[in-house]
This record gives structure tokens, sequence and C-alpha cells, in this order.
């Protein structure tokens, strides 16, 4: 089986689904991974740059994943990107891989890459005929999905708990390898604060350690 993981940043998608990747890839499963933005300067130090690359290749090996796709698009700026050219480039990714599991980031986060790739996502994984996907998950992000605003609107209510006891170790060892996202407690971007969720989440399903999803999609033939 195939699985596409689409992030707006490099680490978002270990805090979001880094153990249950770990599980699919222990599996024999293909995962592959969609980087949308990067770092760039002023804004970033070329050091940090160069450093960044050497971070997401010793995660992947972690987690065990195949094979990841840079769109190159400017952090923090898809705000000046057409919606239509991130439409594109990220339903061109998709068409390439052709997955039956999408995981996307929740569409209620403070971030707004996070928003406007949400939006993207879901032109690019449509339902249309002779499409393979079957599944389509929002993963939440620690220090984006809990600190959006108190409405309706933007709160992560998960329906599916993946059970990452057997991965929890590799998820926390991936984010370890982000040395320049990780923050000291009780900062959420923790060791402590990411372990302290996937815990919570476990416990709301009867389980030791556990990642949350809101399920978009699920087409059964």
């Amino acid at each position: 089986m195939k699985i596409l993981v689409i992030t707006p940043h490099p680490d978002d998608e270990v805090l979001g689904c880094g153990g249950t990747i770990k599980k699919y890839s222990q599996q024999k499963n293909e995962v592959y991974l969609c980087i949308v933005t990067k770092a760039y300067t002023p804004d970033w130090t070329n050091d940090f740059i160069k450093n960044r690359k050497k971070e997401i290749a010793e995660a992947n090996k972690v987690l065990g994943i195949k094979k990841s796709f840079f769109l190159d698009l400017p952090t923090a700026r898809l705000d000046t990107i057409s919606q239509k050219k991130l439409n594109n480039l990220i339903s061109k990714c998709v068409n390439k891989i052709k997955p039956e599991v999408v995981y996307i980031p929740y569409y209620g986060d403070l971030n707004n890459d996070h928003r406007l790739i949400f939006k993207a996502s879901m032109v690019a994984v449509r339902p249309k005929p002779g499409s393979v996907i079957r599944k389509v998950l929002c993963y939440e992000v620690l220090s984006e999905t809990e600190w959006a605003g108190p409405f309706l609107n933007s709160m992560f209510t998960p329906n599916v708990y993946i059970d990452i006891s057997s991965t929890l170790k590799e998820k926390l060892k991936a984010m370890f390898c982000y040395k320049t996202e990780l923050k000291d407690y009780p900062h959420p971007r923790s060791l402590k604060a990411i372990n302290a969720l996937v815990q919570k989440r476990g416990s709301e399903a009867g389980l030791e350690a556990a990642e949350a999803f809101m399920l978009i999609r699920e087409i059964h033939k």
C-alpha cells in the first residue's frame, strides 16, 4: 500500500503522524512525504538551510520514509502564491505517487500555511473516477492545532486513533533529529509535551499511546 503525508513544514509530519508512519513502514508499506515549503535567506541563515536538509534525511531514515518530494515554496509566505499554483503542485505530487491513503494538515490550524495546504490538498484528493485514494485524514500539529482560536470551526475533534505504543520511541527519535525545532518544556514542541499528547490521545481510546486524526473521507469497494 502507498501512503502520502502532505506536510507544510519539515517536522510537522513527525509531530502529526510520526508513530503512524513508522507503523506503516514496518509493515512494508511505501510511505511518501510531500514537503511543501522551505526556509530562505535572509529570514534564515545559509547554515540553517543546509542543516535542515540533514535533519529531514535523518528523520526520514528513522521513520522509514521511502521518498520525500520537495515543492520548495516559501515558508510563511504561501499567501503570496496563487491558490491555483498550490493546488496544481500538490495535485501533481498526488498524481505521481497514486497513494491509497493521504494524511493532510488540519484546516483549523493557527498557521496560515497549514490552512492553505489543507484547501489545496482537498482539491488534489477529490474522489474523481479512477482515483485510487481510499482514505483521507487530517493530523494535529502541536503549537499549531491547539493554538488556534476557541471557535467551533477550528476545534480538532478526532474520530480515528492509531496505537503507536510500539513506535513511540521512533517518533521521539525522529523529532530529536529536528534539533532546530525542539524547545524546552513546557513548550508544546518539546519531547515531554509530545509524549504527554500521545499518552492523552491514547487514554481517550483505551491505549497507552496514540496519534489522533479526523477522518475526512473513506471509500470502500
